[in-house]
């Protein structure tokens, strides 16, 4: 650890109170702090672990008016469902603490009058669509219409779903409102703008301190920063009627956005927790913030919330943001919509008791730096072939043999072979391993070091077979296991920041109270004599059976999302004239690759028998780039240019889509057919 920081806060990002947690969750932010947090525990350090459900924004009002509830009712019930769930998993937050909260309203609207006071915002009247039905200025997400890129008829105001574009209402063909269904109308309002253009350079000096972080990180911010248009001043104020009411005169009606009121939960779930001390670890330069958070919260904690920090000034900024890529699901990305998720409150009642087993998984397969899949069958893997087989089967045999052989005594040591030292030396060298590749958010490196030595001490009671040695050497064998014995609770305190469960149970087999993180550093824990507790399994495994019951359950959900083609509405009649003015026209992909800080976005060369031009597809999901050099498309070649990611998109190629979402080129079936043929 650095030594010129005392003490160390840890934040992960506020969930939205308007769902379950799921794996995608908990791969993204939720277990790699709390393994970070737990390490520093376990090595004596000051830290302090914050969070708490993120209560306002749109997703509450629409979840609400959709169960024809209040927005409360819907906080109250998720908070509960989500702050259960975390605990019942491990995960060992400080405090769990919600935006809903008296503290919260307070903190939040005397951040704001600190900025407006100073004069930090800028008052701008703008025209954003309002519903006339409903009487109601409409939030991004509250308005839908059809995507500009991918023509998704139910791409949201401020992103496509389908495509993964960035968008604002104004970008949307044919908007409705969410509310209504009607056409919005242009009405002005005013609100109250950060000017981020302003505060660019400030914030470009922080960014580029940090050039360590992770590359995705940093790298998605070079990319926010260094865009042609740069930073633009972003509202800070909603017409909604949900919130933290903005506390200044002319504002009724409004309420602070919803991303400049949830990262200011994190000091206000400080303060509930250190009433006396919260500024400590907020505005004390020997204190270091680390924000745990998903990619898609990058730009938030990241550029907002310090310029933000910076505009107030007697805050510290965050010294490190390790933001994990997304996690995906049997192939597909999860989708809470379509209920293509693993729920975290479900998988604690299906599978009772093996809270480790799904932490584990989870981390050895962590989306660190690209997006990962998570499937049940690695799970059963995982399970099976490792925690079974490798730690469960070290641990089972050394305390079985030690309960046969010595009646759970712990028996002394003669003469260490070179066998025997070069396994303690080994011992002795796993937790430095194992804290350096925590210290630098390398989860799934630091417990593939810790299952290593597990490895070492199954190779270590194979190559000995003390099960065959003592019917000729006993006293070999007191050697022998004395040092698997070492093994084993060394493994116990390597694996509390990882297993936190099994760490418990496994220090009750050894009959030893828990041991701190810099006792792994010793070999010698389990003194001669020391009587262990009765053997028992530390896991069980995993049945066909139980993967065939996930399995069925997500094709359930497949099936009941999905929409026969033949059933899909035919859209709006069109003129003959209208659908001439399109020119299709065959072509061949020469080349491929996938855009930058993109999951679905490939750039494509296409020869159109005219010209090579250059077009974005978001087909990413569906198809590697080296596998469709040489395909043949139709491209709608006449498409008015169109920027995307930065990249000058040239025409669109028509792709036809399933039931299940899938997309498949639309292309000529004679083989050999030109480049170039117009498509009637």
């Amino acid at each position: 650890m650095n030594s010129k920081f005392k003490r160390t806060l840890v934040t992960a990002a506020l969930p939205y109170a308007n769902g379950p947690v799921h794996i995608g969750h908990l791969a993204g932010c939720y277990l790699p702090s709390d393994i970070y947090v737990r390490y520093l525990r376990g090595i004596g350090h000051d830290v302090k672990f914050i969070c708490g459900s993120d209560e306002h924004g749109v997703p509450i009002t629409i979840k609400a008016k959709k169960e024809g509830v209040s927005p409360q009712a819907i906080v109250d019930k998720y908070h509960k469902i989500m702050g259960d769930s975390f605990k019942e998993f491990g995960i060992s937050f400080d405090i769990y603490s919600r935006t809903s909260s008296k503290t919260h309203h307070q903190t939040a609207s005397d951040f704001f009058k600190v900025l407006y006071e100073k004069g930090g915002f800028t008052e701008q009247t703008t025209e954003q669509y309002y519903d006339e039905s409903a009487q109601q200025f409409l939030a991004d997400r509250y308005i839908i219409g059809t995507c500009p890129n991918c023509q998704n008829p139910s791409a949201y105001g401020d992103q496509c779903e389908k495509c993964g574009t960035s968008l604002s209402p104004f970008d949307l063909k044919d908007p409705k409102s969410m509310l209504s269904g009607s056409k919005p109308i242009l009405k002005e309002t005013k609100n109250w703008f950060l000017p981020l253009d302003k505060l660019q350079p400030k914030i470009k000096a922080y960014i580029e301190k940090h050039g360590d972080w992770k590359s995705n990180v940093y790298g998605q911010c070079k990319s926010w920063l260094d865009s042609g248009d740069g930073l633009q001043p972003r509202a800070m104020t909603r017409d909604l009627d949900w919130g933290v009411p903005v506390p200044v005169k002319g504002a009724e009606g409004k309420v602070l956005y919803v991303w400049f009121d949830a990262p200011i939960g994190y000091i206000s779930a400080t303060k509930e927790l250190l009433p006396d001390t919260w500024e400590d670890y907020w505005k004390k330069n020997d204190t270091r913030l680390i924000h745990f958070i998903g990619k898609d919260n990058i730009v938030f904690h990241c550029i907002i919330f310090p310029a933000m920090l910076m505009e107030h000034g007697e805050f510290i900024l965050a010294d490190n943001v390790p933001a994990n890529e997304f996690l995906n699901l049997e192939g597909d990305k999860i989708s809470t919509s379509r209920n293509w998720a693993v729920w975290l409150h479900e998988y604690l009642n299906e599978f009772k008791g093996k809270q480790d087993v799904l932490r584990y998984t989870l981390c050895a397969n962590a989306p660190e730096t690209k997006d990962n899949d998570f499937t049940w069958k690695d799970f059963q893997t995982k399970n099976n072939s490792e925690l079974v087989a490798i730690f469960g089967n070290f641990i089972n045999r050394t305390l079985v043999l030690t309960h046969k052989y010595y009646n759970g005594i712990v028996p002394s040591t003669s003469a260490y072979t070179k066998e025997d030292l070069l396994v303690l030396e080994e011992l002795g060298k796993a937790p430095d391993k194992i804290a350096k590749a925590i210290e630098q958010f390398k989860f799934r490196e630091a417990i593939s070091e810790w299952m290593n030595v597990a490895r070492v001490g199954n190779k270590y009671l194979a190559e000995t077979e003390p099960w065959k040695l003592i019917k000729t050497d006993e006293e070999r064998v007191k050697t022998i296991m004395n040092v698997a014995l070492q093994i084993s609770c060394n493994l116990a305190i390597l694996a509390e920041p990882f297993l936190p469960f099994t760490s418990t149970k496994l220090f009750e087999l050894l009959n030893l109270q828990a041991l701190k993180w810099p006792s792994a550093k010793q070999t010698s824990n389990m003194a001669a004599g020391h009587i262990i507790n009765k053997d028992e399994l530390l896991f069980s495994k995993v049945e066909d059976a139980d993967i065939q019951i996930q399995l069925d359950k997500l094709q359930l959900s497949k099936r009941q999302n999905a929409i026969p083609v033949a059933a899909k509405e035919i859209k709006p009649e069109t003129s003959f004239d209208e659908f001439a003015k399109m020119d299709i026209r065959t072509a061949t992909i020469l080349e491929a690759e996938v855009v930058p800080k993109t999951d679905k976005l490939l750039k494509l060369k296409l020869d159109t028998g005219v010209d090579v031009r250059t077009v974005v597809s978001g087909i990413a999901a569906y198809y590697k780039p080296e596998d469709i050099i040489g395909q043949k498309v139709c491209l709608l070649a006449n498409l008015a240019p169109r920027k995307i990611k930065g990249i000058e998109s040239q025409g669109m190629i028509l792709m036809a889509e399933n039931a299940n979402g899938e997309l498949s080129f639309v292309a000529p079936t004679k083989p050999n057919f030109e480049n170039g043929a117009s498509v009637k």
